[in-house]
């Protein structure tokens, strides 16, 4: 087993299909919507299966959900710079839509393909979060959902190679790390900003079998047009 920081699971989190109605306010922010984004926490031990943490569930599921983003984890750190900087103080854990809210790791420390054991779940890491306007409407804030991608804290998603029971104290033991040069900030970074990429960068996401598949495709695309732009 590879070494790591101490890391723990702050909170176990679920969330149902809500409607959500109009408001008074400008653009985007103002219009109806349909989500299972805001999460609330879950007491004690949890299952979790392949599809993800019991009692969750997903809205649109042509792009969210599924084995490969069935977990969504995101950094307990990063709430403390969101108070400060947005001044909303109630930003806490499910704040950002995740499942599973976790002390000790970042988008900057977790790999592409990193494994870890919490309680009886085996969890693998299959591609960086995309912000989406959800992240505005939640909390009311026009450009939030940029500044996540900017400050690349959007969190990350975890395939489930074992399903098992998990609680929220639980640690959080990395067991594998096949990939230590593609960090999920990494990855992320290359995905949002095309200027920044090169031919051997794309290629070699393009061919990771432990990047989640569309990831994979979105990557073959651009090494595609690279090499017709030669």
């Amino acid at each position: 087993m590879t070494t790591q920081k101490s890391a723990q699971l702050v909170a176990v989190l679920a969330g149902k299909v809500r409607d959500f109605p109009a408001t008074e306010e400008p653009g985007h922010l103002g219009r109806p919507w349909r989500s299972a984004f805001i999460k609330e926490a879950l007491a004690g031990t949890v299952e979790v299966r392949r599809l993800g943490v019991e009692g969750d569930e997903v809205a649109d599921t042509k792009v969210h959900g599924g084995p490969e983003q069935s977990v969504l984890a995101y950094p307990y750190e990063h709430y403390q710079r969101w108070r400060s900087e947005s001044g909303v103080e109630e930003m806490g854990p499910g704040g950002f839509g995740e499942n599973l809210c976790i002390d000790g790791l970042d988008e900057g420390s977790v790999c592409i393909g990193d494994s870890y054991k919490i309680g009886t779940v085996l969890l693998q890491v299959s591609l960086p979060r995309l912000p989406c306007s959800s992240i505005d409407r939640r909390w009311r804030r026009k450009g939030l959902m940029k500044q996540v991608g900017e400050f690349s804290r959007t969190g990350w998603y975890f395939r489930v190679l074992q399903e098992g029971k998990l609680a929220a104290s639980d640690p959080v033991l990395r067991t594998a790390r096949p990939l230590p040069q593609w960090t999920v900030k990494r990855v992320l970074q290359l995905r949002l900003n095309n200027d920044e990429e090169s031919l051997d960068q794309v290629t070699e996401l393009a061919e990771c079998d432990l990047l989640a598949p569309h990831w994979r495709e979105h990557f073959a695309q651009r090494a595609s047009r690279h090499v017709l732009s030669q």
